[in-house]
């Protein structure tokens, strides 16, 4: 569901962290809130700092709560052990 209101919670997709880091790294970061819509898709955006930045709409999706991973790697040690 690719539809977004003003005041949505939203998580944004970082592109540089795709070319320069760890494939188990999360690409998303946030969670930011959408505060206005402009034409061709693009959104604007508030930081809890109050700072406000415009995005593509492509890059955003939405955010449903929860704590947001900075690394997704299982424990391979507790893995490796249990096989």
């Amino acid at each position: 569901n690719r539809i977004f209101n003003v005041g949505d919670q939203v998580l944004l997709f970082n592109s540089c962290l795709k070319i320069f880091s760890g494939k188990l790294k999360t690409h998303w970061s946030g969670p930011f809130t959408i505060t206005c819509f402009f034409p061709y898709g693009t959104i604007e955006l508030s930081q809890p700092n109050g700072l406000n930045f415009k995005v593509n709409g492509h890059r955003v999706k939405h955010y449903f709560g929860g704590d947001i991973p900075s690394n997704v790697a299982p424990d391979l040690h507790a893995f490796l052990m249990d096989n």
